[in-house]
């Protein structure tokens, strides 16, 4: 006696085109909901954008690829909490494009390392880790002193995080959506960063992690 399900398990072509339908449908019911939660849309209180140095501190994490060692999510764990302080929430990452909540704990999470430590311990960490930390197995990022910014992007960069988050950022008393930056700070961007470091740019970053919960 032939099974139903026997022609779609020996036709490939037909087994495919039902799995594809499968998934489909159940990420579309798991996926979808989440795009009206008021806590995946709107930013908390406090949060506030990145700076021009800071935007271009960020780009420079993701190029050296920190994420890929250094989480920024803490879990709702009394081990994290405890270590790292509040748990993580969705309305500090509203505005983040990629988001770098990383999935790798080799160094400790930095949601919340801003303000934690001087900017001359996070020159000398990132110069040298192993002069602050000594059990620390980070590689030394000595470049980031020397290399300067020239700011021909950043402008352009804000501009496009205005677009990126123009229905996720505060609202004014009549429930407008207000953008990141203005466009005073967006023409302004270029001067405020020409000739910092990468150093300067990347401690900035980690300074702002964590400000809008402690």
């Amino acid at each position: 006696m032939q099974n139903k399900h026997e022609k779609v398990e020996k036709n490939v072509g037909l087994f495919f085109l039902f799995a594809v339908l499968a998934i489909s449908v159940g990420g579309l019911v798991e996926i979808t909901p989440l795009f009206f939660q008021k806590e995946m849309t709107t930013p908390v209180d406090n949060l506030k954008p990145y700076t021009a140095l800071q935007m271009e501190g960020r780009d420079i994490y993701i190029r050296e690829g920190c994420s890929n060692c250094h989480s920024q999510m803490i879990r709702p764990f009394r081990a994290e909490t405890e270590r790292y302080g509040h748990y993580s929430v969705l309305g500090e990452h509203v505005w983040e494009h990629p988001f770098l909540w990383g999935s790798k704990r080799t160094g400790p999470d930095l949601a919340r390392v801003g303000g934690r430590y001087s900017d001359d311990w996070h020159i000398a960490h990132l110069t040298d880790p192993r002069s602050v930390v000594p059990e620390s197995n980070m590689p030394a990022f000595k470049w980031l002193n020397t290399n300067t910014l020239d700011g021909e992007l950043t402008g352009k960069k804000l501009e496009t995080f205005n677009w990126l988050t123009r229905n996720r950022s505060h609202k004014d008393e009549n429930g407008k959506a207000i953008p990141l930056y203005t466009q005073a700070e967006i023409d302004g961007a270029s001067e405020a960063v020409k000739g910092k470091t990468e150093m300067e740019a990347l401690v900035a970053y980690l300074q702002s992690l964590g400000h809008a919960l402690k």
